[in-house]
């Protein structure tokens, strides 16, 4: 497996719940897992993400208030964003904004993606596109 120079790791309350949200819902697989605590390393089409249980010895740097995450989103490239929201309404996940078109202006032009936000179960928000072709050049 290719490491990632970057790759979050994020503290959770539950982590079962946790994990059945980003294998079943987002659509990660689990590359690794250890206990004491509870930990995933997954992965997802190169993209990478680290779970963690609640511990006494976490990165906490301050209280765990929800929403977790404030002013943070983790965007994630799915192939088919549509089959992802399905997925995650089946599990109950908290939409923050449903499907929704964006453009961006980039160095190499404009870009667009198919956007659906929802919060995972301790309310990170979690930002699923699915890349839109180009523009038609007028």
């Amino acid at each position: 497996m290719q490491w990632n120079p970057l790759v979050p790791e994020i503290s959770v309350s539950d982590f079962a719940k946790s994990l059945r949200f980003y294998t079943e819902g987002v659509g990660f697989s689990v590359a690794f897992t250890r206990t004491d605590p509870d930990f995933a390393y997954l992965d997802l089409d190169g993209a990478q993400l680290m779970l963690e249980a609640d511990h006494d010895e976490s990165w906490r740097t301050g209280a765990f208030d929800a929403p977790r995450g404030r002013g943070l989103n983790l965007q994630l490239e799915v192939g088919d964003v549509r089959a992802a929201r399905d997925r995650l309404a089946q599990l109950g996940a908290t939409v923050f904004r449903d499907l929704q078109e964006s453009w961006y202006e980039t160095a190499d032009g404009p870009e667009g993606q198919l956007e659906h936000l929802v919060q995972d179960p301790d309310g990170y928000l979690v930002r699923l596109v699915e890349i839109l072709d180009p523009p038609a050049s007028a």
